[in-house]
């Protein structure tokens, strides 16, 4: 399960506005490469909506079923807003529905051998 925690106003280039739900998943212990220390940790990421400001600000605390996963992609520069540190990452996290994360766990990928 993940709970609907915020909501975020985007412009886009012609002016036009959207909402974005904010999502966060269960407590996770994580282990720290720096310290090696275990701390509790949460994923969080957006998911497009089609809401107004009023029902995304209704919506908040709603659990919805579904997980956050990791997901590879193209390598990306990412600024950390606390520390203004740049760093490069090769993952996001995505929302994903029981059904989209049964789905994708049981699918079996198939490379091609010549």
């Amino acid at each position: 399960m993940v709970q609907i925690t915020d909501y975020k106003t985007y412009k886009r280039e012609d002016g036009e506005t959207f909402n974005v739900l904010v999502v966060q998943g269960g407590v996770e212990p994580v282990k720290s490469r720096k310290t090696g220390r275990t701390y509790l940790t949460a994923k969080t990421t957006r998911v497009s909506c089609t809401f107004d400001e009023p029902t995304c600000k209704s919506l908040i605390g709603t659990m919805l079923p579904g997980s956050i996963k990791k997901v590879d992609v193209e390598p990306y520069e990412f600024t950390i807003v606390e520390t203004g540190e740049v760093v490069e990452r090769s993952h996001r996290y995505e929302y994903m529905s029981e059904e989209e994360a049964i789905v994708k766990n049981n699918v079996i990928e198939m490379e091609e051998v010549l």
